[in-house]
């Protein structure tokens, strides 16, 4: 039996599901319902046809309801729909490693399958932990994060995350050896900057100060975004992740990359890594992984780090890690998909050549009432907006829906509009998107 839940569902309707990272009764009793997607748009319970500006959420880099990807899932659920990762393997986790590995950076060849990206954070984590240990320095347990940074929701991608609402109600329970560098978003000296900006750099040298408070022999890692997306799309200053790589190197400390939302052709090439060329010795990945079809998350590590943990009797278990779900054969044969469309249809580079266009369309709102910034890379976007004295993320909301009503989904975070359509998006979409945006701030007080 298929629930239906109608256009004029009743509150009672949808009272029993308690909605992640949402104002559950604001929500509720005004639902914004999708039914039906396919290609760049959503349709609601009702009917309105609504261009998605978000990729879903940062994940449907594809398009929606690609035919390719769900009658490979469809074929793996008819033929073994789940089989154990632990002591046991399938075939096409062993060839989905090896697609990965050939378009991930040099020398990341070996792959951890997760489910999520919080999944893949506290994985990549433990790993590095871990990698000490096994070297003979177990002392080296600290963790470094960056403020506005998002790891997910697990406890060490909290801990090392830098939103204050993702930690607050957990303060006293997130991991105690961990410290945070400052975040690199400072409109004063960058706003409106196209593309990365040039003032920030030296904060990357702030990593020296943590690392002579703490001493390198206890540090294991440093892990930031290459581009923050959750906090509202916050840039590295040119140089900057080159710097953290400098100093990661000089101490002998891991540098971690969360690329949950660059991965898989967000930026112009399939990591964002590449295009500042900057290797971690660990990178966490998921959402694109699928296009969204089913949850699934990757952590790619260096040879190094591997090897470090292959010692000792060959039957005895070098990682006690993992999950139930990791390697899942309907996630695989949806990735593996995946990676035919994005191969086939050149969607892991589109995004630099589209990125002159979607950069001259989000600029072009600028000089709009209570537009304060304006920043862009590859196809990625924000829009940040005053607040209302007062009223923080109010401003920002009222936006958000007057977008949605107008037929284009964006994203909110505070006052910022975060912007990142999949990649298939159109030269006239584009210009839908911001003309819808520029549209609701002007009739937004």
């Amino acid at each position: 039996m298929n629930a239906r839940i109608t256009p004029h569902a009743s509150r009672t309707d949808l009272d029993a599901f308690w909605m992640p990272f949402t104002a559950n009764r604001q929500f509720k009793g005004n639902p914004r319902l999708l039914t039906r997607a396919e290609g760049m748009h959503y349709w609601t319970a009702d009917g309105q046809q609504v261009l998605d500006a978000v990729a879903g959420l940062w994940c449907v880099n594809a398009g929606h309801s690609r035919r390719e990807i769900t009658e490979a899932v469809a074929l793996q659920l008819g033929t073994m729909e789940y089989a154990p990762a632990f002591q046991m393997g399938h075939p096409l986790a062993f060839e989905l490693a090896n697609r990965l590995v050939e378009i991930a950076p040099p020398g990341m060849d070996r792959v951890f399958f997760t489910n999520s990206g919080s999944e893949s954070v506290d994985t990549a984590l433990k790993i590095a932990i871990a990698y000490h240990r096994a070297r003979g320095q177990g002392q080296r347990t600290r963790l470094i994060g960056r403020e506005k940074g998002y790891h997910g929701v697990g406890f060490g991608g909290m801990s090392v995350g830098g939103m204050v609402n993702n930690r607050k109600f957990f303060a006293g329970a997130l991991l105690p050896s961990v410290d945070h560098l400052p975040h690199t978003l400072d409109i004063a000296h960058n706003a409106f900057t196209r593309g990365l900006p040039h003032w920030g750099m030296h904060l990357a040298n702030e990593l020296e100060r943590l690392i002579a408070l703490h001493d390198a022999s206890n540090i294991a890692a440093v892990i930031v975004e290459p581009i923050a997306g959750s906090a509202g799309v916050v840039l590295p200053p040119a140089g900057y992740l080159k710097r953290l790589r400098e100093i990661c190197d000089k101490h002998d400390i891991l540098l971690i990359f969360d690329e949950v939302i660059t991965g898989f052709g967000r930026v112009g090439k399939p990591f964002a890594s590449q295009v500042f060329d900057v290797t971690p010795d660990l990178m966490t990945s998921a959402k694109g992984l699928t296009n969204g079809a089913i949850p699934m998350g990757a952590v790619f590590a260096q040879r190094k780090i591997y090897d470090a943990f292959m010692q000792g009797p060959e039957n005895a278990i070098e990682l006690f890690h993992g999950y139930t779900y990791s390697a899942h054969p309907a996630a695989c044969a949806a990735a593996l998909a995946t990676l035919d469309v994005y191969t086939r249809e050149g969607l892991l580079t589109r995004a630099a050549d589209l990125a002159p266009t979607w950069q001259e369309a989000v600029h072009s709102i600028r000089g709009a009432a209570n537009v304060v910034d304006i920043r862009n890379f590859g196809l990625i976007g924000a829009v940040e907006l005053e607040a209302r004295p007062g009223k923080p993320g109010t401003r920002g909301f009222d936006v958000f829906l007057k977008c949605f009503e107008r037929g284009v989904m964006v994203r909110v975070t505070g006052d910022t509009i975060a912007l990142s359509p999949p990649l298939i998006v159109e030269e006239k979409q584009i210009a839908q998107i911001v003309e819808t945006l520029a549209g609701a701030i002007r009739d937004t007080a």
